[in-house]
């Protein structure tokens, strides 16, 4: 049952979105009244403007740390918002400063899917950047950035991202073409139009996909990179670059990448690019950069916005909006 708000203790709680067992996010998660937290040494605190949504959170739902953390948890990693505590030993941001960056999901029972959260990384949100752009931002463009630089994506070679309508597949194809890459993508149709002004190659999904794709490259594919839901065509982007699995990267379906000698996002030892996202937030506000916003939400209206994006038909980043209610 969702929290009600206490009248007699205002200005020491907040809303949040928690889950205190695991299971099916529409089953486990609530909207409750708990404590605000208040920022540790090298954290600070915001009163949020805008969380992104993203598969990890229902991930995390269904227990991907059960055992690592103690329940009750937060959902909701990306956050902007304006900074209002300051913990100790943090000299780079003051009140009221407008940022974006991650909510610091492993030390608390909160995350970002609240009014106010704590954040363990943070950029000053530069000038042109509305709050919700900001929060679409940081996972996706970890994600995507972590996987071009992994895979060794460089100018002129040709790079196949499997599942551009995705956010993270967009921002990959921008940071391949950012490297002076040729890109051959796939997508459905709200993103393929857009994808192709960027400069991509794009096709459809589905059987014949491999001929397709070998058509638009004209030549060798070097590398590809898939940021689809698990599909099950991890098999077909080897056999697009002529059955190198090494020359395959998945953000998504790590059974099948063991299976067949793929790498993975998850699973190799990697460095988290978080960053670069400061400077991507500089791109989106020049125009020159963008992760697609499908909808947002007030906080109140959260369970539609898991329902959206456990249908898989977000087509984009869900946001939402506690300073809306």
């Amino acid at each position: 049952m969702e929290g009600t708000l206490n009248m007699e203790n205002l200005d020491a709680t907040m809303r949040a979105i928690r889950f205190h067992e695991y299971g099916e996010p529409t089953d486990v998660l609530r909207l409750e009244e708990v404590t605000i937290p208040e920022p540790g040494p090298g954290r600070i605190r915001v009163r949020v403007r805008a969380c992104g949504l993203n598969p990890v959170d229902w991930v995390t739902s269904r227990g991907h740390f059960a055992g690592q953390l103690p329940l009750p948890r937060g959902i909701g990693l990306d956050v902007a918002g304006i900074v209002d505590a300051i913990g100790e030993g943090v000299t780079d941001a003051a009140i009221g400063d407008a940022v974006l960056g991650g909510a610091d999901f492993m030390s608390g029972s909160s995350a970002g899917a609240s009014d106010q959260a704590i954040m363990y990384y943070w950029f000053r949100m530069p000038a042109g950047l509305d709050f919700v752009q900001a929060a679409a931002l940081p996972m996706a463009v970890e994600t995507a950035y972590r996987g071009i630089d992994t895979l060794g994506v460089k100018s002129g070679q040709t790079v196949f991202v499997h599942g551009a309508g995705t956010t993270v597949g967009f921002a990959a194809v921008q940071i391949a073409l950012m490297r002076g890459a040729r890109v051959i993508a796939t997508a459905g149709a709200t993103y393929a139009d857009k994808l192709r002004v960027m400069g991509a190659l794009v096709t459809s999904y589905g059987d014949g996909m491999i001929e397709r794709v070998t058509e638009l490259a004209k030549g060798p594919v070097d590398l590809s990179l898939d940021t689809a839901p698990i599909s099950g065509s991890l098999r077909d982007l080897v056999r697009i670059v002529n059955g190198h699995p090494q020359q395959v990267l998945t953000v998504s379906d790590f059974a099948a990448a063991a299976e067949l000698g793929v790498r993975a996002s998850y699973g190799e030892l990697h460095t988290a690019r978080y960053d670069v996202v400061g400077d991507f937030a500089g791109y989106a506000a020049d125009g020159k950069f963008t992760v697609p916003v499908a909808k947002t939400f007030a906080l109140d209206d959260w369970r539609t916005a898991v329902e959206i994006s456990l249908s898989g038909s977000a087509h984009g980043k869900l946001v939402l909006l506690p300073d809306s209610d």
